[in-house]
């Protein structure tokens, strides 16, 4: 495209927008981050919370990652990798395969969902200090019973079509969301993840791929990509990790 895209999302944290960006950067789409661009550039989180406070112009959305594609506003994170791959040739060719590899964007949606709900079980709006007891609860149950179950589920899933991707023979938008799941809980839970993972090597095996593809390997080089921390998603507290 020769006009870029503009994505809104909290420019502190890496969240659900880094989803989205890893779809821009492997399909080489032209973008532009508003959150963290100065304010004297339209950009800044005043530019994000416009939307989440409903004072943004065109359609209501409920809340960051947003991507603004034209006259198109649109938001929901697995809506808006499914739409960019199937623009930008990260999606599979047939409209079965397509609503299969979003119904996988919308499984790691409910996986990201429940690994932030480990640090913030009773509300977002309270520290995690307030919770901690209700969080070590959560986080145990996580751990030891959720984590394996969705890797085990993406494990079958990378094996059923043997082509070593999730859906079909190519690369898709479900492929770098799982990827970038991955990275997540191997941050926060790091001796869970290894251990829950240790029966999933055809999920290893394509999170590895994903890493070395050029363009995803020079964003993850660069700037760009943001680091994880204890303000996102994914937050690496030890004592709701596996002992």
């Amino acid at each position: 495209m020769s006009a870029p895209y503009d994505l809104y999302y909290w420019p502190n944290i890496a969240g659900r927008g880094e989803f989205v960006r890893l779809v821009l950067e492997e399909a080489a789409a032209p973008y532009r981050d508003v959150g963290r661009l100065p304010v004297e550039q339209g950009g800044g989180i005043e530019a994000v919370a416009a939307f989440w406070a409903g004072k943004s112009e065109g359609p209501p959305v409920f809340a960051p990652p947003v991507l603004v594609a034209g006259e198109l506003v649109l938001s929901q994170t697995a809506a808006i990798c499914h739409f960019l791959g199937c623009r930008h040739e990260l999606a599979p060719r047939d409209e079965g395969a397509q609503a299969r590899a979003l119904a996988l964007q919308l499984t790691l949606a409910d996986l990201v969902v429940e690994a932030h709900d480990t640090h913030h079980p009773i509300s977002a709006w309270l520290y995690y200090e307030d919770q901690l007891e209700e969080s070590k609860q959560r986080a145990s149950h996580f751990v030891s019973e959720r984590l394996p179950r969705f890797l085990q589920y993406f494990e079958r899933v990378v094996l059923h079509d043997g082509g070593g991707v999730l859906v079909g023979e190519r690369l898709s938008h479900a492929d770098l969301g799982l990827f970038q799941a991955l990275e997540g809980l191997a941050y926060a839970f790091p001796r869970g993840f290894a251990r829950a993972s240790e029966a999933t090597p055809g999920v290893l095996a394509l999170r590895e791929r994903v890493r070395a593809r050029p363009r995803i390997a020079a964003y993850l080089a660069s700037e760009r990509r943001m680091p994880f921390n204890q303000e996102g998603i994914f937050r690496r507290y030890p004592e709701l990790d596996l002992a």
